[in-house]
């Protein structure tokens, strides 16, 4: 058994699969590129692998962590001494603008497979204090984030991470690099929120909720998966074909669909 798990045993109930491999931790760390400054946030630090390379390059480093047993040896870690800020709570509602008012946030994490959409989501809503996130997915997850129109992939989670970001794919990590394995091949992605965003301003969660109602039917034409926001004459209005998929609308069709459409 590894050094990082001596006297603790993976959780199923968080999704936890602790990052083993120096290698691979050191590939993300130079991914990262962390400057010393930096408003770093470590989502989900474990046994805190990943923390310890990153503390290296850091003069603080904030982090959140559910798990009171990991929270607990975190903050007795010799290595890591009084630069880890640790805050015990949930991701998932946690306010990430009480961190570091005034800096944008610089955010990590190898994310639980169970939890990360909806927390991607919630750090989306946050994305104005934001200036990249990092995290260690599900590979068919980031797969979803990059994929462009038309893709077998692309989709809901494409839309509304594309809207916000910039996605890059930047390598996968086999099962063999966590204990315990998982199941699934992992990728790592980088997520760089936009400075100005390329379309106008849009209601976030009109957007999600017209998005959703698009993918939830995806097999259907837009004019009857769309057909309780807008109709056909609606969709030839703004140039869109109310015979197409909800898969082959871009990024920016669905901003000027939710812009055109009563909240839903």
């Amino acid at each position: 058994m590894s050094r990082e798990l001596l006297g603790h045993t993976a959780r199923k109930r968080f999704g936890q699969n602790f990052l083993a491999d120096t290698q691979v931790i050191e590939r993300i760390v130079r991914a990262i590129a962390p400057q010393a400054d930096d408003a770093m946030v470590e989502i989900g630090p474990g046994l805190g692998a990943l923390t310890h390379a990153l503390l290296t390059h850091l003069r603080e480093l904030f982090a959140v962590e559910l798990d009171r047993d990991l929270a607990a040896r975190l903050r007795v870690e010799t290595l890591i001494g009084n630069k880890l800020r640790l805050f015990e709570a949930n991701a998932l509602k946690f306010d990430f603008r009480q961190l570091a008012p005034g800096r944008a946030l610089r955010v990590v994490g190898n994310l639980p497979y169970n939890i990360s959409t909806p927390l991607i989501f919630h750090l989306l809503e946050q994305a104005d204090i934001i200036a990249d996130m990092h995290f260690m997915l599900q590979k068919e997850v980031v797969e979803r984030m990059a994929a462009a129109p038309g893709d077998a992939a692309y989709g809901r989670l494409s839309v509304m991470v594309q809207v916000h970001c910039q996605v890059e794919s930047l390598f996968t990590v086999p099962p063999s690099a966590f204990t315990p394995a998982p199941k699934v091949e992992s990728a790592i992605v980088r997520l760089q929120p936009y400075p100005e965003r390329p379309w106008p301003a849009f209601d976030h969660r009109h957007l999600q909720a017209l998005v959703t109602q698009a993918f939830g039917q995806r097999r259907k034409t837009l004019r009857n998966a769309l057909r309780e926001s807008i109709d056909a004459r609606g969709l030839e209005d703004l140039g869109i074909d109310p015979g197409a998929r909800p898969e082959t609308l871009s990024v920016a069709d669905y901003v000027r669909l939710a812009g055109s459409t009563e909240t839903i």
